[in-house]
């Protein structure tokens, strides 16, 4: 997975549970994907993300939930492929929303604002 670059600070979530980071922006953009493609294998070239990174991932958002994240079917002579259950899309939902309100959060801003320009040289230069 490449990391983006970001033309403004911004913070990130993650959740974390016992030694796993359950969720965070790489594994939300991993069902995202999937869920725009159909498919995890696609979604694996879309990301430049090896296929089993991929499923190191999803095995460990799914060790966290009650239910399966992704529901597959296999290849045969119909193309196989991969959607989100309701869960899934729930959870994407809900990290939307809370990444919205934290960037909306006054104390989001004031943190922002307390970083120097990146045109402003270092006071360590």
């Amino acid at each position: 997975m490449t990391r983006t670059h970001h033309p403004r600070p911004q913070l990130q979530l993650r959740l974390v549970a016992e030694r796993d980071i359950v969720l965070g922006p790489g594994k939300i953009a991993l069902l995202e994907a999937i869920e725009h493609y159909g498919s995890i294998a696609a979604a694996c070239r879309e990301m430049r993300l090896s296929y089993k990174k991929a499923w190191q991932l999803l095995e460990t958002m799914s060790r966290h939930f009650d239910a399966a994240l992704v529901d597959t079917s296999s290849g045969g002579s119909q193309r196989g492929g991969a959607t989100l259950t309701p869960l899934a899309r729930d959870i994407i939902a809900h990290y939307r929303a809370l990444l919205l309100r934290l960037d909306a959060a006054p104390e989001s801003a004031a943190l922002r604002g307390l970083l120097r320009s990146p045109h402003t040289p270092s006071s360590e230069s």
